[in-house]
């Protein structure tokens, strides 16, 4: 009696090992904790939502049952590296996605070309991931820093305008910088300085008077631009020291709904942003906005879109491949065109970047909302934006 009950064990176990071995794997390594958690909620909450749009509220993809495996990496280089490694090597996951912080992403990069497996970078933005540092198993759903800097040099960049910026002393703000310059410069527009400084700072009042102080004398419009992610308020410290009296106005791109509070402070700047819920006018954005409220009594923001994208890159990819192989997903995925909250996103084939309409935005201040309102201008379409290939291919 013995021996039948430990062989029906046995095969119970081997039947629900064979159940979940088809199980597609998803590993999502984010900044779950650490000083970009609340970007990191949003990408999960997107993923989550965009898996089950994707696939019609059957978590499936051509039979298998997605899993979720999700790995904080605290916004840190070196968790990062094992996460997904980890991930890869243990979990046998058919795709990644990751991570928050672009330093975190950078690391990762080398993992997934030694385990030649998948990682849609999202939602990092220096330019490195998809530039000199990137390799063939690499594609990334989020903007770059590229695609940040340009659209914000063609919202605000025209000939009289004279412009100071202050970034970042990190690879998000010397990247996005970088590229702010070279596409402001064939607006006609001139670049006066560009300050950077740590970023933990929470005090501006050097960094600001120094700007000040290059553009206060410049003839036409000023305008200081700001490029920034996670704490320390840089626009409000910039307005409590009034460049209203030297003629000079604040510009950045768009944020996360909390950060907007901020803008109302500033109606009528304009910039250029990657997403803001009232502005996409597609089904799938309609759904999306219109769900989140329902399940969270708030509109979707900026990195929910992008997480939402991923799940969409990942699904269309494997559909399209009809596999999880490594290299008849890249086969499927180079050039692939796919649906978003934002409309179209095409991988560029020479460095699979996610070619995307990008808006330039005014701010309007509605009362009855507590943040400011990314007003369009107009949208800026990929071929509005010449997006330089940065590889190495």
């Amino acid at each position: 009696m013995r021996k039948h009950v430990i062989l029906a064990a046995v095969t119970l176990a081997l039947a629900a090992s064979a159940a979940h071995a088809d199980d597609l794997k998803i590993a999502l390594i984010y900044g779950k904790t650490g000083p970009l958690e609340a970007y990191a909620k949003q990408t999960e909450t997107g993923l989550r939502m965009g898996l089950e749009y994707a696939t019609k509220n059957t978590m499936t993809v051509d039979g298998r049952k997605i899993v979720i495996i999700t790995k904080d990496d605290q916004g840190k280089p070196d968790l990062a590296k094992a996460a997904l490694a980890e991930a890869y090597q243990d979990d046998k996951v058919d795709i990644a996605i990751g991570t928050t912080a672009s330093g975190a992403a950078l690391a990762m990069l080398p993992i997934a070309e030694e385990n030649k497996k998948i990682l849609i970078v999202e939602p990092a933005v220096a330019d490195a991931i998809t530039g000199e540092k990137w390799n063939r198993y690499i594609f990334r759903t989020s903007r770059n820093s590229s695609q940040d800097a340009i659209s914000n040099a063609v919202a605000i960049g025209q000939k009289g305008v004279t412009i100071a910026t202050l970034g970042q002393d990190n690879a998000f703000g010397r990247d996005g910088v970088g590229a702010f310059k070279d596409a402001l410069a064939k607006t006609g527009a001139t670049l006066a300085t560009e300050e950077y400084v740590p970023p933990a700072t929470t005090d501006f009042t050097a960094a600001g008077q120094r700007l000040f102080d290059a553009l206060k004398d410049k003839p036409g419009r000023k305008i200081i631009w700001v490029i920034w992610a996670g704490g320390g308020d840089p626009l409000t410290k910039l307005q409590d020291m009034d460049p209203k009296r030297y003629g000079i106005e604040l510009s950045t791109g768009g944020n996360i709904l909390p950060a907007l509070a901020a803008y109302k402070r500033l109606p009528g700047m304009e910039g250029a942003t990657y997403y803001y819920y009232g502005i996409p006018k597609n089904p799938v954005n309609d759904w999306l906005v219109s769900e989140h409220e329902k399940r969270f009594k708030s509109p979707p923001d900026f990195f929910t879109a992008g997480g939402f994208a991923a799940a969409m890159a990942a699904v269309t990819a494997v559909q399209k491949a009809k596999s999880t192989d490594t290299e008849k997903l890249i086969a499927a995925m180079e050039g692939m065109e796919f649906d978003t909250p934002k409309g179209k996103m095409i991988f560029r084939k020479e460095d699979h970047q996610a070619l995307q309409s990008m808006y330039h935005f005014k701010v309007k201040v509605d009362p009855n909302l507590p943040w400011a309102v990314n007003e369009p201008v107009r949208e800026l379409k990929i071929e509005d934006m010449a997006i330089p290939i940065k590889n190495k291919r």
